[in-house]
């Protein structure tokens, strides 16, 4: 079903590869795809400069790690659950074979994905017990394999579904799906999810995401949530990290 609702602004963040016009304001997925992508740079450069024998660093970063990779598979059980379908049955009804084709791929994508996850996570294992140069070298290898196919599967995502969302889905269902996907998170992860979008975005992005805030949850950020996870992120990716 085509909306008829005007289109309204979108933002364009650093390495986004896409941002179609429509009614629906899509702000919420971009900001997660930016965190995605920037925390695969930090990991990146992280693996390739700590030293085998820190292992304290490699324990906070294999924590760190599961925290990115749970944030990431509830991101996508929440487009395969609710987005995918709904989008699904717009376009066959539409008789649009090239948006089911899109669409699957989506799902396909997402399959990718989770062993290429699981691979880092192991590898993040073995160095925070004790493992040695040759581990570090093929983690070096799957996180950037990682960085890749999520990479294509974003900019796929942005160019592609998000076109397909914003020719089929009114601002109202789109809002609608908020409680569905935020049900995929525990309240641990939706606080530090405050800090961990805002992290390293332009400061006149980040100044706008803020006022979409609830006052006393902007104020929060600034006063605690902004230093500690700063803090966080210092101890574990270093001292160029939190912004």
């Amino acid at each position: 079903m085509p909306t008829s609702c005007p289109p309204v602004p979108q933002i364009r963040l650093p390495g986004q590869a896409a941002a179609p016009a429509g009614p629906c304001d899509l702000t919420p997925m971009y900001l997660m795809h930016h965190a995605f992508r920037r925390d695969l740079r930090r990991f990146g450069a992280a693996v390739a400069t700590t030293a085998v024998d820190e292992r304290d660093t490699w324990r906070a970063l294999q924590g760190r790690w599961r925290r990115f990779a749970r944030i990431l598979h509830h991101h996508h059980a929440g487009e395969d659950e609710l987005l995918w379908p709904l989008l699904l049955s717009r376009v066959d009804a539409a008789g649009d074979p090239d948006g089911r084709a899109v669409l699957l791929a989506m799902e396909a994508e997402h399959a990718e994905i989770d062993p290429l996850l699981a691979g880092c996570a192991t590898g993040l294992d073995r160095l925070a017990a004790g493992a040695g140069e040759d581990t570090r070298a093929a983690l070096a290898v799957r996180v950037a394999a990682t960085a890749e196919r999520l990479g294509h599967h974003l900019g796929h995502e942005e160019s592609a579904a998000m076109t397909l969302l914003q020719a089929h889905v009114t601002p109202a269902e789109w809002h609608g799906m908020d409680a569905g996907f935020a049900a995929h998170y525990s309240a641990r992860d939706k606080l530090f999810a405050v800090s961990w979008v805002l992290d390293g975005l332009p400061p006149d992005v980040r100044r706008s995401v803020l006022r979409t805030f609830p006052g006393l949850l902007a104020l929060a950020w600034r006063v605690a949530l902004r230093p500690a996870h700063a803090r966080r992120e210092r101890r574990i990716f270093g001292s160029g990290s939190a912004r």
